[in-house]
């Protein structure tokens, strides 16, 4: 005769709850909550709003459809409750930059998701042999992290529009793991701690926050670097050198400046580190380039954005007079067959003090080309 298969756990009592969050923490999440499934009304409403004013741009994500991504069912049918991690990547790099280095935002230096991920399937399994189900998200587009994870009381929304950790600041990765299992929610939403300070809103490289926790993506350095195209004219010389991201509205944030590093990193996997050599950018093949970068997102799986993006930095940074280096690889751009790049490369050139380069440009077939060209003279 068989043995009775015993009866699925009470998961929602406390003690239940509190064990699944204990788990969690072992696995080296550092903070953990839970809140229920409920539709993200208030993200619903934002994220309509963002993309109905135009500040969304052309950016895909949680926006593509806001009625599916506040919605944690349309993830997981008959969801009851959301456990959402916090993983820390506040380590400071020991990486010195070379005389033509482009910056790396902290969260993409190393890969923080997979490990973020591998924790949270370890507790959707353990979730799983109770009899639940449980899946995870992290860093896509089910679901609106950075509101679960403050309706869970990880913390509160900066005027940054980052989530802020009491005691810890901003610079952590989150996932969630939605499940239908009806755990106990912990405490409600962390009490706003910026207060009256703007530091963010100053320390914008282009202006980007326009309210608070509202960010205009179409000025915003972190999504233009993704975003495909041609790169703002007006916001290039503010790109300065940054290849990938930008942390400047957390660096100038006071809880995450002097709160930050209480928590310690875990070191994510694999990665190019704080600082990329701008000329292997742009003399590296595809396949180079991928295997370097190919954990980032980069539009079409296509590295022509990541040429294009240094080919700015190039412009910004190469010092005058040019050397033969640079001055060879800007040849090599203005010739390209990629309209998008020459058209870059006749901005850098221009920024380096060498109309005289595009000289052979004037009678370019593309409109993006001839454009930069009246802008240098020639």
């Amino acid at each position: 005769m068989r043995p009775a298969t015993p009866p699925p756990p009470d998961a929602s009592s406390v003690e239940y709850t509190e064990a699944i969050l204990e788990f969690a923490r072992s696995l080296g999440l550092d903070r953990v909550g839970v809140t229920h499934a409920g539709i993200l009304e208030r993200a619903r409403v934002a994220l309509v709003d963002r993309r109905d004013r135009g500040l969304s741009d052309t950016m895909g994500f949680t926006f593509r459809d806001p009625i599916r991504s506040t919605d944690p069912d349309r993830a997981v049918t008959g969801a009851q409750s959301i456990v959402v991690a916090a993983l820390s990547y506040a380590a400071d790099e020991t990486d010195e930059p070379g005389p033509l280095s482009a910056r790396v935002a902290r969260y993409a230096r190393h890969d923080f998701y997979t490990p973020l991920r591998q924790s949270l399937q370890q507790v959707a399994l353990r979730l799983r042999r109770d009899g639940f189900r449980a899946v995870v998200f992290a860093d896509e587009n089910d679901l609106v992290d950075r509101e679960v994870a403050w309706r869970a009381g990880l913390g509160w929304w900066g005027k940054n529009a980052n989530l802020l950790v009491p005691g810890a600041g901003s610079w952590f990765v989150l996932g969630s793991l939605v499940t239908t299992a009806p755990l106990r929610a912990t405490a409600g939403p962390a009490p706003d701690g910026c207060g009256s300070c703007r530091r963010c809103f100053d320390d914008c490289p282009t202006g980007a926050i326009v309210d608070s926790g509202v960010v205009d993506a179409r000025r915003c350095l972190a999504w233009l670097v993704q975003k495909p195209g041609i790169f703002p004219r007006e916001f290039r010389a503010a790109l300065g050198d940054r290849l990938y991201g930008c942390d400047d509205c957390q660096e100038s944030c006071p809880p995450t400046v002097r709160l930050g590093r209480r928590v310690p990193a875990r070191m994510g996997s694999g990665g190019p580190g704080a600082f990329v050599d701008v000329m292997e950018v742009l003399t590296a093949d595809d396949d180079h380039l991928l295997d370097r970068f190919g954990r980032w997102y980069l539009a079409e799986r296509d590295p022509r954005w990541l040429r294009r993006n240094a080919l700015v930095i190039l412009g910004n940074i190469a010092s005058t007079p040019v050397d033969e280096p640079v001055l060879e690889v800007l040849r090599h751009y203005l010739s390209h067959r990629d309209p998008m790049l020459r058209a870059h490369a006749v901005w850098a050139a221009g920024r380096l003090g060498r109309p005289d380069l595009v000289s052979a440009l004037v009678d370019d077939p593309d409109p993006d080309v001839r454009a930069e060209l009246a802008q240098v003279g020639a």
